[in-house]
Formats: C-alpha cells, structure tokens, sequence
C-alpha cells in the first residue's frame, strides 16, 4: 500500500495535452490579422480627405499634413508601452479599449469646425488608439503563440496593414468622393467598434491557458515575470537597449522605412497623383493596389527571414526602394499607364517587408524584450513617417508639387542601406549583440 501510495503523485501530473488537429495559435493569429487589417484601414482615411477638407474649410495640405503627423507620431510612440501593458493587463483588453479609442476619434470628427479638433480626434485619439495594435502586438502574439513559423507569422500579421488599405482605401475614397467625407469616418467608427467583437469572443493571452505548447515548441516556456509598471518596464528596456549599437542602427533605419512608406506615399501619394490630374478613386484603387502586391511581398520576406540572413534582406528591400522613388515623378499622368503600374507593383512588394528581418533583429540582440525594443524602433519608424508627412505637404504648398520629397526619400534609402552595411558589419565584430531565450530557427540569424 505504501509503494501504491507513494508511485500515485508520480502518475498524477499529465503533461501539456497534445496539440489539437488545428493549433489555437492560428485562431489567435486569425483574429490579430482582423484587427489589423482594420487599423490599417483607418488610419488610411486623413490622406482620402484632404482635398474634401481643404474644399470645405480651407485648410492647406500642410495643416491636414499636421494632424497625419500627430497620428504617426503617436502611433509610435504608443506602440512600447502597449507591449508592456500587454504583458501587465492582457492582450484581450488592451486591444479592445484601443478600438473604441479609434472608434470614438473617428466618430467626433463629423462635429469638428477647426483644424484643432482634426488634430484632437485623428491625430491624438486615432493616432493613441492605433498605436495599441502596431507591430508590438504582431510580435507579441507571433513570439507568445509560435516557435515555429515565427518569421512567417509576424510577415502574416505585418501584411495586414497593406490588406487594410487594400479594403479600407478604395471603399472610402468612394464614400468621399460620393457621399462625403463625414459618412467615410461614421464607416470608419462603426468598423473599429464590430472589429472588437471577435476580439472579445476569441482572443486568449498565453497557450498555457488551453493547456497547449507554443506552435512548433516542444516544452514549456518559462513563466513570464512581470515586475513593476508597465512605464517604468517600457523605459528600462529602452534605456538597455540604447547601450547597444544595433538599436540605434535598426531604429535609424526603421525611422527611414516610416519615412519613405507611411510618411510619404501613404499620406501623399494620392493628392500627388490628383496633381498630375488623376482622379481621387484611381489613385486610391493604385494605393490598394500597392497593398495587394505588399501582403504577397510581406508574406515573403517573412519566409525569406525565416531562411536567410536578415540584414542582407534589409539591404536589398532599402536599395529598390530607393531606385523606385527616385523613378516615380517621371511615372505620374492623368491616367493609367503601364509605367506607373509598375511601380505600384515593384514599390508593393517592398512596402514593409522590411518588418520580419527587422523583428528578427530585434529578437537575436535583445532576446525576451524583443516586442518591447521592437516598439521603441517602431516609434522611430513613425517619427520618421511623422517628420516627412509635414514636410511634404509644407514642400506641397511652397514649391506647388512633390518632386523634391520622391528625390529627398530616394536619398534617404541610400542611408538606410548604409546602417544596414554597419549592422551586418557589428554583428562579425560581435558587438552590440545580447543573447535571450530567442525563439529558434535560421531566420534569427
């Protein structure tokens, strides 16, 4: 009896069960790419109004430009502390309560009269609201839910801003264009508040809570150790992170992508192509069209990231996109060519797939503060995407086209692929490079 009594704790404790035919992981993912499709889509709306609110108020491209700038900015900035708040209270409910952020910014705008209340709802209550599910949340839920597959996943979720505006553009331009601007952000609200419902239905924190193994795991990882604020977190990982060369190179970088992507052509490209005489609804269907090639880019670069090395990714991604924008003013017309499809799709498959390689950086030099550096480098992303939305429509307003941005942001690429060169240089000389429980495949090299 003594010997039963003694083997029968033994058997007790059972193991993780075994994964399920479908891994709840790719529900969770599922239910991340839905959210951020949808934010995508709604920040994509100031830059289809501009020329309907300089109709109707009188307010220049470079005070719309203004209220975008406060939104990327913002959305930067907000996307390290979400990560940390993500860890301290939840996925589930900080997502909610950023889409009922975006869904009341959204919805307040049809009331405003001054260009301030554009600033206060689009820029500020928009801009806080997406910021909550930038890519801190596609690396917190790639890195929570997968061990395999990770670099595929996070290009998944990252692909789903260019899906958004795929969706969102050319149905609000059309609302714009046809109804007007006001029904475009009602449109706008009532989506961000639908999106959280299966947000609430479906979305769990961790697999231990279904009793499941991270996908592709084969044990456990350990318990996470939350310790402090989630402020007081965000700004020690930052503090960390300065001390290393690779952070400044990859948030130097990243503030440049935001700049030639997010800053330039997301905001500008439209109102650019209406100057060359292009209807407002054939360049939103462009910029959509720019989404469809980036999700097939973005998918993959993140297989790429998951088999090659990183940094010579980034190099190449810099490159052609510098070459691009340098070709785009000579590519403008008042209607569909061939050239000007061509650079939407080359430009398309470049949008962000600079988003897995840089994730994987992120992950191989700070290991289990990766989401929380990698939204501190995304803040700089948004910066940069921030600096260049006002600057271009300042030069919109003073030189009378855009010329001088497409040339300024080919330039800039060339900069970025020179802090790539120095990455790639550091990572030889083993500098700057701190090791963590980093999740295992080739794309981490």
């Amino acid at each position: 009896m003594n010997e039963a009594t003694t083997t029968t704790p033994v058997a007790d404790p059972a193991p993780p069960r075994p994964a399920p035919r479908l891994h709840y992981g790719w529900i969770v993912a599922a239910v991340s790419l839905v959210v951020l499709v949808g934010s995508a889509g709604f920040r994509s709306a100031p830059g289809l109004m501009m020329d309907a609110l300089h109709q109707e108020f009188g307010w220049s491209h470079a005070t719309v430009s203004s209220a975008v700038s406060v939104n990327l900015t913002l959305y930067g900035l907000t996307a390290p502390f979400a990560a940390a708040l993500m860890d301290r209270f939840g996925v589930r409910l900080v997502v909610v309560c950023a889409l009922l952020t975006i869904s009341v910014g959204a919805g307040l705008t049809v009331l405003m009269t001054a260009a301030w209340q554009l600033i206060l709802c689009w820029g500020v209550l928009v801009g806080l609201g997406s910021g909550s599910m930038a890519g801190a949340f596609a690396t917190t839920v790639s890195g929570r839910w997968f061990q395999a597959r990770q670099g595929l996943v996070t290009g998944v979720l990252t692909a789903a801003g260019a899906a958004g505006n795929l969706i969102f553009m050319p149905l609000l331009a059309a609302l714009v264009e046809n109804h007007g601007w006001r029904t475009a952000v009602v449109v706008v609200s009532l989506a961000a508040t639908a999106v959280a419902v299966p947000v609430l239905i479906l979305m769990r924190e961790r697999p231990a809570d279904l009793g499941l193994l991270p996908y592709g795991a084969t044990e456990a990882p350990a318990p996470p150790v939350v310790e402090g604020s989630a402020i007081a977190r965000s700004l020690r990982v930052l503090r960390d992170a300065t001390r290393s060369r690779a952070f400044w190179l990859l948030a130097a970088s990243f503030a440049i992508c935001g700049a030639t992507t997010a800053g330039l052509v997301g905001t500008h490209f439209v109102p650019a192509a209406h100057d060359h005489g292009m209807p407002v609804t054939t360049a939103a269907s462009l910029l959509a069209l720019v989404g469809v090639f980036d999700v097939a880019g973005t998918i993959a670069s993140g297989w790429f990231t998951d088999r090659f090395d990183s940094t010579r990714l980034l190099i190449t991604y810099y490159a052609l996109r510098g070459v691009s924008l340098l070709l785009l003013p000579s590519l403008f017309g008042n209607s569909l060519r061939p050239p000007i499809l061509a650079f939407v799709i080359f430009y398309g498959l470049d949008w962000v797939a600079t988003v897995p390689p840089t994730v994987a950086l992120c992950r191989r030099h700070f290991g289990a503060d990766a989401p929380i550096v990698f939204g501190w480098v995304l803040a700089a992303h948004q910066i940069g995407a921030a600096a260049v939305a006002g600057l271009a429509g300042v030069a919109r307003d003073r030189f009378g086209d855009y010329d001088a941005t497409w040339y300024a942001a080919g330039a800039l690429c060339a900069v970025a692929v020179g802090c790539c060169v120095l990455l790639r240089r550091g990572r030889r000389q083993g500098l700057g490079e701190r090791r963590g429980p980093v999740a295992g495949g080739r794309g981490q090299r």
